[in-house]
């Protein structure tokens, strides 16, 4: 099968920033139907799904790869952004009509009140502090040595007031810690590296391939902010719009057999995982070998949701809890 990949056009992205994020559904299930979307004249039904060139989004790759799409009736086309601040509302805006986002953007959209429904697993930890896909890192001569030492530090997350600096907030609080006396600094993973090793910043809330790369410059790992405090985390989740879902039921069934078979298809062979990688990212093949990969979970843990959903409030990211069971669609695959 041929692989396409598109990039956003300018006037989306752009538009992004104007956007507020949100999620809305209800249920449980494995995409509901049992077989492929019907098509006019045997033709596959086109879609477009909006990616990032991240490790985490390896197993729609490998489904397009292995045909998973195509058996369901679709035609898929993956458009590639730089940030997922880009495909929240370019799925909301009906410019594309699936995406990949992280746990607590999508609770922080919810909160916000647009039209979002989660239907699968998309990254997920691997449950281990020691060795996960993300973690806060250090400089190999830093004073910090867990997770309370973070107490007073300036550490770098890719983007406030959302998944990386609640979750560590909440794990330094449960270490003793005072999360208020921490300053947070926004900044792209890419200038991590150079942050930490000039001093701008103590510490710094990395992911995989970035992790890696920090790691092998005479940096460390405190632990995984992924993988605890929250248990069995459920990082991040395909999703679609209200809209979408409610004019197109049968190709959301479709997409959602398809990705939660692609989903398991990459968890079961993570060697397949490292191969695909460099057909839609610029990694070097030594960094790919050295990688933690994350996990490709096709279900979405609630209980971790629900944790998440308490870090929030508790964070300030939004004003009050969110009723869950609101969050998911009857298309939903969860645990």
């Amino acid at each position: 099968m041929t692989q396409r990949s598109h990039r956003i056009p300018k006037a989306a992205l752009a538009a992004a920033g104007a956007l507020a994020l949100t999620l809305s559904a209800c249920g449980n299930g494995d995409g509901g139907g049992d077989g492929p979307v019907p098509a006019e004249d045997g033709e596959l039904v086109p879609i477009e799904v909006g990616v990032l060139p991240i490790v985490d989004n390896a197993a729609i790759y490998l489904g397009q790869q292995e045909g998973f799409f195509e058996d369901e009736g679709l035609d898929l086309t993956l458009t590639q952004a730089q940030g997922g601040a880009a495909l929240l509302p370019a799925v909301v805006g009906g410019d594309m009509d699936f995406g990949f986002s992280n746990v607590t953007s999508l609770v922080i959209a919810e909160s916000q009140g647009l039209d979002i429904e989660i239907l699968a697993g998309g990254s997920g930890t691997t449950g281990d502090p020691d060795e996960d896909f993300a973690a806060v890192v250090v400089p190999e001569d830093s004073d910090i040595q867990d997770i309370a030492d973070l107490e007073g530090a300036s550490i770098a997350v890719n983007t406030l007031s959302n998944i990386s600096d609640s979750t560590i907030s909440e794990a330094v609080e449960q270490a003793g810690g005072d999360p208020d006396s921490i300053e947070f600094v926004e900044m792209p993973f890419p200038d991590m590296a150079g942050a930490l090793s000039n001093g701008t910043v103590d510490a710094a809330a990395a992911v995989e391939p970035f992790q890696t790369l920090i790691l092998n410059d005479q940096a460390r790992a405190i632990f995984s902010n992924y993988a605890y405090p929250v248990e069995d985390l459920t990082v991040a989740v395909w999703f679609t719009s209200g809209d979408y879902l409610e004019n197109n039921p049968e190709v959301v069934e479709a997409f959602t057999r398809a990705i939660a078979e692609s989903q398991r298809y990459a968890d079961e062979n993570p060697d397949a995982v490292r191969e695909i990688l460099p057909t839609y990212t610029d990694l070097d093949p030594e960094v790919i070998e050295q990688l933690t990969l994350s996990r490709y979970p096709a279900a979405v843990n609630r209980d971790s949701l629900q944790q998440i959903n308490e870090i929030s409030e508790k964070a300030g990211i939004i004003n009050e809890q969110l009723d869950l069971e609101e969050l998911f669609s009857d298309y939903t695959v969860t645990e």
